[in-house]
């Protein structure tokens, strides 16, 4: 239900009510996770996805249907479809809990609020069903350069909390980079010895200035970060290699940059360039290969533990 939150808050906080379907079990191929939410407003309208198509339908009745009936209904929708039910393509199965949330729900009003606030957040739905969302990894983009509000407008969007750091404070504010949480004017090294960085923490050097990147990426391969990258020619790329070993870098660390970033996908504008950034990105968190999916086994949609 936190992917829905603001939308939803949106709803709750003009006294309106919702209808609630949320995922809280998938059984087989399915192609969303549990928490995911359908809601459908009294006057019909509807927020949020549970399956990608195939059982909205479904799902959406369910959900309207609260507002006239708003006690708890738990449900099993997908399996194999027949002429009267319809199922997953995939063949999966999800279980459902459809509820009804309006403005006095104060506990879920709060969880969802403390979710816009990137922290960790717990919902607790009717007979004791918990969504925990946790504290959103950080996407620290060094450098305000021409690439960077892309970037951080498409990293926001994978639920990134997204920190830009540049000692230059005529490029460095937030009306040049409206999607970023926040914008600091610092040298990015000072910046990244402050920063509590996890090994979900994502860095993207961007600036391709060797008095900027060279530090920066120190106190980066040092940390537990799980990416870091740095933009640049394949030029750049070897001076700043050749730099960080001056500065006492070896191979072990110097292993961890991926330099020039991002995949090869043939673009080159900032959108393009985001895209290929954060498809490595992706594919680095998981472990996916990164091939064409037509090229590939197995399941499409892996499950923790799967």
């Amino acid at each position: 239900m936190f992917e829905i939150a603001r939308e939803a808050l949106g709803v709750l906080h003009e006294g309106g009510a919702l209808g609630v379907v949320v995922v809280t079990g998938v059984h087989g191929s399915t192609p969303r996770a549990p928490g995911s939410t359908i809601a459908v407003c009294a006057d019909g309208r509807a927020i949020g996805a549970i399956s990608g198509g195939c059982l909205e339908s479904e799902a959406y009745e369910l959900a309207l249907a609260r507002h006239a009936e708003p006690e708890p209904v738990a449900a099993t929708l997908g399996g194999e479809p027949d002429l009267y039910r319809p199922g997953l393509a995939c063949g999966g199965a999800v279980d459902v809990l459809a509820f009804h949330v309006g403005p006095g729900d104060r506990e879920i009003v709060a969880a969802l609020e403390a979710s816009l606030e990137d922290g960790e957040a717990t919902l607790t739905l009717p007979g004791g069903h918990r969504i925990v969302r946790p504290r959103a990894p950080r996407l620290v983009i060094v450098g305000a350069v021409d690439f960077t509000p892309a970037l951080a407008a498409a990293g926001r969007a994978l639920g990134y909390r997204v920190l830009v750091v540049d000692p230059r404070p005529v490029f460095a504010t937030p009306e040049r980079i409206p999607a970023a949480h926040e914008v600091h004017v610092a040298w990015p090294d000072a910046y990244l010895r402050g920063l509590e960085i996890e090994d979900g923490t994502v860095i993207c050097v961007l600036t391709h200035d060797d008095r900027v990147d060279v530090p920066a990426l120190e106190v980066a391969l040092a940390s537990p970060a799980g990416y870091i990258g740095a933009m640049g020619s394949r030029v750049t790329h070897e001076r700043r290699l050749a730099r960080l070993r001056e500065a006492g870098l070896g191979d072990d660390a110097l292993a961890r940059l991926r330099s020039p970033i991002g995949l090869d996908l043939g673009g080159s504008s900032p959108a393009e360039t985001a895209v290929a950034i954060l498809a490595e990105v992706l594919a680095a968190r998981t472990g996916a290969s990164g091939r064409p999916l037509r090229e590939t086994g197995g399941a499409i949609h892996p499950r923790p533990g799967r």
